[in-house]
């Protein structure tokens, strides 16, 4: 078996007639574009779209089949120019009795797939050609009618303050799915500001696949989140394998931002202008002005609902590695980036195995020392929080 690059959450800004698809996304995500940029930048295996069930994806889809540029495999996904292969997936969002939404990821085997599930969702949102249509159900009804469709659901970034079902919705999964409904249920996407050690705390996750993936809203975002997965061949039933921890194949590594470089990380007050980076979580309230409408941290929320004070790692947990990408590392910008993909091939390359002598060749001393201290975690970090990202910072010492 062979370990592959996985990121499985990457967005449709527009589709290949200009009309948007993530509003909040770069128009330069289309479905073409995402592929190209994961075999000629990235390095990434096998990625994950996530809005392949509004019909303008769907029609893009299909050109590119008939055209000859991408071809469905057997297994399961698209495949493109013989190594990356794009699994075909929706983010949709649910409504809890509680008022909470939340964000859940639905993988689609096939293009057949993808229609099918496309047809039951447009009778329950209100716009199917928008990226993560608000759904009029809870997100066991979703659940339901994924599974109907043969679809395969997860909770997506599952401890955000805004629109995920720990975040805003529960505190316990069981408080929103029966029993028959949890044994399905075998993956969970940690987001951005969380990581291994914090949903370790949470004893009910213990039998989860954990999955770090980039939520991309522009191309370098790709691959800024990503799992290794020891697959037999890049597909998607081999990837649900992986996710099943079935067979040998499995999730070997989750690679992530560290936590304090998310957009959530620790609780923020938008009175007071402030993110709460060195007071002890939880953090509920603003310790300044007292008020209760504040963004309230990943760290902080899972702190309030977690069961260890220390994590305890199931024995199938793979390691969690911090990593930054190249465009969080200081000084580094778009022209080094650039000289160094053209050299090493992938960002992949440069991140894992690029040596720092040869580093020093393509971008010289300092901007090479910056990124083997990126890759050894060794920058001084500051927590980001309401939305705004965290910082790596250049060591002084």
């Amino acid at each position: 078996m062979t370990e592959f690059y996985v990121d499985l959450h990457v967005h449709i800004g527009a589709d290949s007639q200009g009309r948007p698809v993530k509003v909040s996304g770069s128009r330069k995500l289309t479905f073409e574009n995402i592929a190209k940029e994961c075999f000629s930048r990235k390095g990434v295996d096998i990625v994950g779209i996530v809005d392949a069930a509004a019909p303008g994806v769907i029609s893009d889809i299909e050109q590119l089949i008939d055209s000859g540029e991408m071809t469905e495999i057997p297994g399961g996904g698209i495949g493109y120019r013989d190594r990356v292969v794009i699994l075909l997936a929706s983010e949709v969002e649910t409504s809890e009795e509680n008022r909470g939404h939340s964000h859940h990821l639905i993988l689609l085997r096939t293009l057949d797939t993808a229609k099918a599930f496309s047809r039951s969702l447009r009778r329950c949102v209100s716009n199917i050609f928008f990226s993560t249509p608000v759904c009029a159900m809870p997100a066991r009804d979703l659940y339901r009618m994924a599974m109907d469709t043969g679809a395969i659901p997860f909770p997506a970034h599952a401890f955000s303050p805004h629109k995920s079902i720990y975040g805003n919705c529960v505190r316990r999964l069981d408080d929103a799915f029966p029993l028959e409904l949890l044994d399905s249920i075998f993956a969970l996407e940690l987001g951005l500001s969380a990581d291994t050690d914090l949903a370790d705390t949470i004893s009910e996750l213990s039998e989860y696949t954990f999955l770090s993936n980039s939520d991309a809203h522009s191309l370098p975002k790709i691959g800024r989140e990503y799992n290794v997965m020891l697959l037999e061949s890049p597909s998607f039933d081999e990837t649900i394998k992986a996710l099943r921890r079935k067979d040998g194949r499995r999730v070997v590594a989750n690679y992530g931002l560290d936590p304090k470089l998310g957009k959530y990380h620790r609780t923020y007050c938008p009175r007071c202008s402030r993110t709460f980076q060195h007071e002890s979580p939880p953090v509920l309230v603003c310790p300044e002005c007292n008020s209760a409408s504040v963004v309230r941290g990943v760290l902080d929320r899972i702190t309030d609902i977690q069961d260890y004070s220390a994590p305890k790692h199931p024995a199938h947990r793979p390691p969690y590695r911090y990593q930054i990408p190249l465009e969080f590392v200081p000084g580094i910008g778009p022209k080094s980036i650039d000289k160094l993909i053209s050299k090493f091939g992938s960002e992949m390359a440069v991140l894992h195995t690029a040596q720092e002598e040869e580093l020093r060749e393509a971008v010289g001393n300092k901007a090479a020392r910056l990124i083997i201290e990126a890759r050894e975690g060794t920058l001084p970090l500051v927590a980001g929080g309401g939305g705004h990202y965290g910082k790596a910072l250049i060591n002084d010492g």
